[in-house]
């Protein structure tokens, strides 16, 4: 049991993440941080996901088609063992993410130079036809683990995070946005405890949030072209994590997630101007808990199954930029180990998207019903 690692991939750390709560997608774990040994690992992930809604308008029905991209998500990390109760890890991440694309070009109504909903509704189209949003964050942190000899340990380090952002919203007065790449800093602190016996590990993680602020550009019919300062404040999270043997080659993980998505906010000046509120913001705050086994069939050869849950809210309308809640997911992994130290990990995950309703004006609202995500990942890593 000393010698069972767990057989998780990268597949939950990157399609496992998929729709998650709010702009969430690589679950910040610093379980790279316990790896026995000095450990080099490259990971990347595909996610494919589906997300479609329908608006009943007097004119029938209209189909929004699938708003969300694939996309791609990439990892790496580093770790050092300095002595016995000394190691340093260097992790590179994105956590947070968006890519929504309503597909098509809005209409005026009635020889306006305005896009408007009416517009759209009467050409066939989806209301918000030709809403985009991209954001994009970056991140690397460096993280101290200090291992006393009766199995509690203590970690921490700084996190460096690079955000940007980009939207068009032809709704509201032709509008666009684009938010400059702009760099800050936070920190991750927490506490643990191993007994490589049971191959037992529990780690309670603290994420402070990262503020940047970004030269932006935004531009409508109503105000022209005009810039400004806007500030994004990513939110502070909690990162429970754990596994334990429970036989002889056999694990149970696991983790759960706390993400104060309710202190979210982008505001950008123009915008609120336009419209007397926040560009995109969220109403509650989002608890993600993953429970799963793992198994170990020969010496070089283990996989792993897992389940992730992410609770529904409470049935409150959510941003057009990203109509989901909650979520149910399977993944389905396996890892290959080599003698001299070389590690092959990889998975699929199947997540069915929970179901949400968005408002747009007067009209009725929009149902974003039986979607979901697939995901493949992949992982090698060398220990030495």
């Amino acid at each position: 049991m000393k010698r069972l690692t767990l057989a998780a991939t990268a597949l939950v750390a990157a399609a496992g993440a998929a729709q998650a709560g709010g702009i969430d997608r690589s679950g910040q774990s610093i379980n790279v941080l316990f790896e026995k040994g000095n450990y080099v690992e490259l990971s990347f992930g595909v996610v494919g996901p589906s997300v479609s809604g329908t608006v009943a308008t007097p004119f029938g029905s209209r189909h929004s088609g699938n708003v969300t991209k694939t996309y791609w998500q990439v990892g790496a990390a580093y770790k050092r063992q300095i002595n016995e109760q000394l190691s340093f890890a260097l992790i590179y991440d994105q956590p947070f993410g968006a890519d929504v694309n309503y597909k098509g070009a809005s209409v005026p109504f009635a020889g306006t130079s305005n896009a408007t909903a009416i517009g759209n509704i009467l050409a066939g189209n989806f209301p918000t036809v030709g809403t985009t949003a991209t954001l994009d964050a970056d991140a690397i942190t460096g993280l101290l683990n200090y291992r006393m000899a009766n199995g509690f340990g203590f970690h921490g380090g700084l996190r460096v995070q690079k955000v940007s952002a980009d939207s068009t919203v032809p709704l509201v007065a032709g509008y666009s946005v684009a938010g400059a790449g702009d760099e800050g800093v936070g920190y991750a602190a927490g506490i643990s405890y191993e007994k490589p016996e049971i191959a037992l590990r529990v780690s309670l993680t603290y994420n402070s949030t990262i503020k940047t602020k970004h030269k932006t550009t935004e531009n409508s019919v109503a105000f022209g072209t005009t810039t400004s300062k806007t500030t994004i404040e990513t939110p502070e999270s909690v990162n429970l994590e754990f596994q334990s043997g429970i036989a002889k080659d056999t694990l149970v993980f696991g983790s759960v997630r706390w993400v104060n998505w309710s202190g979210f906010t982008i505001t950008p000046q123009q915008y609120q101007a336009l419209t007397g509120g926040p560009f995109l913001s969220y109403t509650s705050d989002t608890y993600t808990y993953t429970l799963g086994v793992g198994r170990r069939f020969t010496k070089a050869i283990s996989g792993s199954l897992s389940v992730t849950y992410e609770d529904n809210d409470d049935g409150s309308p959510v941003s057009n930029l990203g109509p989901t809640s909650g979520k149910l997911g399977f993944t389905l992994g396996g890892r290959y180990e080599k003698e001299n130290g070389m590690i092959l990990s990889g998975g699929i995950n199947y997540t069915f998207v929970g179901d949400a309703v968005t408002t747009i004006g007067a009209l009725p609202r929009t149902k974003f019903k039986n979607n979901d995500a697939i995901g493949v990942g992949f992982k090698v890593a060398y220990r030495y």
